[in-house]
């Protein structure tokens, strides 16, 4: 008897702990070619398509909440990103029906609920976006190199990180003109060096630079400004691809620096060797990434 009522004592611990103690109604696991921080940014991007739907908390790029609203129902999907190596991530999604979870918990084991059926879908297209959208891309760790070493005219942005394309499509011709028009010599390809990143916002400023050949005297400009640049040791990676999502790029030299134990500042640089306002194969665009290392004290 005792032994009996131990073992009931177990399993109505188990009950109880799943039905109030596991946060989640339903759990969605699967793995996918690319690193967090391309997951992380896809699912903001997948967000943006759905109706009524927001990130309600994150983190860390790996780590974060995204509610839903279906009808009278709320569901929170936990995302939870682990890298298994360079090149390969697990996704775990806990999903729960705030409106209806007690429920769906005593459902879910002995039927294919609603619940399981939405959650399945809803996860199965995002799994095909991603899918999609990972070969839109290709990205080239090559390791340490120099940055670019540059007298040049940019312009002061601030955007998030969807609309940095955007904001290089218009100043890409503003300063093309300001260039010609006032005799500049050009002196080498454009370039893009983010000054502050906050990665929870997804939100960025920068500079969108064009190299010029330097000058005693120098036109002026209201919204643009002349400066020098001076080459710096950086990682660098090459990107083919659209570079609304060059930031794919960011993500992966910063994985690179954490597996290699390379101290760096995430401010990235970009290079760019295409017009974005050009229509063409987006993967024949070229974009060099760099993120500077972290300077020593003897520096």
């Amino acid at each position: 008897m005792k032994k009996i009522g131990l073992l009931f004592g177990i399993l109505l611990l188990g009950v109880l702990g799943y039905l109030f103690v596991y946060p989640q109604d339903y759990q969605v696991s699967f793995e996918v070619k690319t690193i967090p921080g391309t997951v992380n940014q896809t699912v903001k991007s997948w967000i943006n398509t759905l109706e009524n739907s927001e990130i309600i908390n994150e983190n860390t790029i790996s780590e974060f909440d995204q509610q839903i609203k279906f009808g009278d129902s709320t569901h929170i999907y936990q995302w939870r990103i682990k890298p298994i190596h360079d090149s390969l991530s697990k996704v775990t999604v806990y999903a729960k029906d705030v409106n209806h979870s007690l429920g769906n918990k005593l459902s879910v084991p002995f039927s294919d609920t609603n619940f399981e059926k939405r959650t399945r879908n809803t996860l199965t297209d995002f799994s095909k976006k991603l899918l999609e959208h990972l070969k839109k891309f290709k990205i080239e760790v090559v390791g340490e190199d120099t940055t670019v070493s540059k007298f040049c005219a940019c312009t002061n942005v601030k955007t998030d990180q969807f609309g940095k394309a955007k904001s290089m499509m218009r100043d890409f011709p503003f300063l093309s003109s300001f260039i010609v028009k006032n005799k500049l010599q050009p002196n080498g390809a454009p370039f893009l060096q983010v000054t502050n990143w906050q990665k929870k916002k997804d939100s960025i400023d920068f500079k969108f630079c064009f190299p010029i050949v330097q000058m005693d005297i120098l036109p002026e400009h209201p919204e643009i400004e002349f400066r020098s640049y001076y080459g710096r040791k950086a990682i660098k990676a090459i990107y083919n691809g659209n570079y609304i999502t060059s930031d794919r790029a960011w993500y992966a030299l910063i994985d690179y620096a954490e597996r290699n134990d390379i101290e760096v500042t995430e401010l990235p640089l970009e290079v760019f060797y295409n017009n974005p306002n050009m229509v063409g194969n987006e993967l024949n665009w070229k974009a060099e990434i760099f993120l500077p290392l972290k300077a020593t004290s003897s520096e």
